[in-house]
Formats: structure tokens, sequence, C-alpha cells
């Protein structure tokens, strides 16, 4: 399994592209809070996380990398004292995205989140976990990893989700679980360390986005009232 995309960023990308930084702290959030709200907010039906790394508690050295179908790079990365976001372009015109719209976001939506009880921000962060698992298997599919992997990646998302009533009683979620169910009993009748059969691939990946854009549309709900 080659992660061609992540070579990539890391051998090229990250050194010649341009790029455009903004820095957040995570006060008064806790680093966990503040690296989730920032991968949802980066996040998008078209962007795939190609790579992510988290320390415990997300605390310094927590880092994910995810490329958008307009062929940029977003790169998060966790420090001590806050959150960096640095976005590479392929050319000058993209530049200022950040500044001008992600970095208001994430502001806002850190003062309304920092607002909410104990219990929704739980429940929240543990929906924005869902979201990074569908993004997880997503990648696995599309990088042509084994079936074990992959019926892992469904089953912590199906699990995470059912603990969660925010998501549970939401619209829309028994035809999620649904789905999940049914791609986790593919993929357990399948040869475990094979690579998961290319004529599912497409209903999967179909699936997969169409959970993710009803999680995108959840989170930022709760998130933006």
């Amino acid at each position: 399994m080659e992660n061609r995309l992540l070579n990539q960023f890391n051998n090229v990308i990250s050194i010649e592209w341009v790029k455009e930084e903004i820095n957040e702290p995570h006060e008064p959030l806790k680093s966990r809070e503040l690296f989730e709200l920032v991968y949802h907010t980066i996040n998008s039906v078209s962007t795939r996380c190609i790579s992510i790394k988290l320390n415990q508690d997300f605390k310094e050295g927590s880092k994910a990398v995810l490329y958008s179908q307009n062929k940029t790079f977003t790169y998060i990365n966790s420090s001590e004292k806050g959150i960096s976001i640095t976005k590479y372009y392929n050319d000058e015109k993209g530049g200022n995205k950040l500044i001008k719209s992600i970095l208001p976001l994430v502001k806002e939506r850190k003062k309304r989140f920092n607002g909410k009880d104990r219990d929704f921000k739980t429940q929240l962060l543990k929906i924005i976990l869902v979201e990074r698992k569908i993004d997880e298997c997503a990648n696995l599919v599309m990088l042509k990893d084994i079936n074990r992997k992959i019926y892992f990646a469904i089953g912590d998302a199906r699990e995470s989700a059912a603990v969660v009533p925010i998501f549970m009683e939401a619209e829309g979620s028994y035809l999620v679980q649904l789905a999940l169910n049914k791609w986790m009993a593919t993929a357990q009748n399948l040869s475990p360390e094979e690579t998961f059969p290319e004529n599912k691939v497409p209903g999967l990946l179909k699936n997969l986005m169409q959970i993710k854009k009803w999680i995108l549309n959840l989170v930022s709900t709760y998130l933006d009232k």
C-alpha cells in the first residue's frame, strides 16, 4: 500500500508550493476540542484525509494532511500553544482563503463551542470522531488496503455513532447505521488480508460520501446555531 499523495506532499508540495499559514491558540478550549473543530471546519465532501496522527489528548505533534479535489493540500498541526493550519496552492491565485474564510469561522465556532455545556461538547466531539473514521475508511479503500482494516474502520464508525444521542436521534441516522451495517457485513465475509474487491469499491465510496455529507451537515448545524 503506497500513499502516493502523502509522498508527494512530503517530498514536493510542502517544500515547493505556495503556502498560507494561520495560527489559533487553544485557550479557552482543550487541545483535542480545537483540533476536532479545525478538522471539521477544513473538511468537506470533496476533501480526503490522506494522513492523520494523534497523540494523547491531541497535544503537540498531532497532525493531519487533507487533500481537496481542487488540488490544494491542508496541513493541520497541534503545538504546545495552539493549532497551525497551512494551506498549499499550486499557483498564486488561491491565497488568503484561510485568513478570509477559515480563520473567522474557526474563531466563531470556537466561541460558540466554549459556551456549550459539557454533555453537548462530548457528544459533538464523538460525532466528529465518526466523521474522521468515515474519512479513514474512504482513504483505506482508495489506497486499496486490506479488508481487515476497512472492516475495523467501518466498525469503529458504527460503534462510535451508536453511543451519541444527538447522532442517533437525528433524522436519517437509521439509514446511516443501515449502510454501515451492510458494508461491515460485506467486509466481514471477505478474506481479511486481501484487497477490497474492485467491483464493490464504487458502491462503498458512494455510501461513505453520502454518510459524510450527512455528518458534516449535522455537526455544522449544531456548531453554528
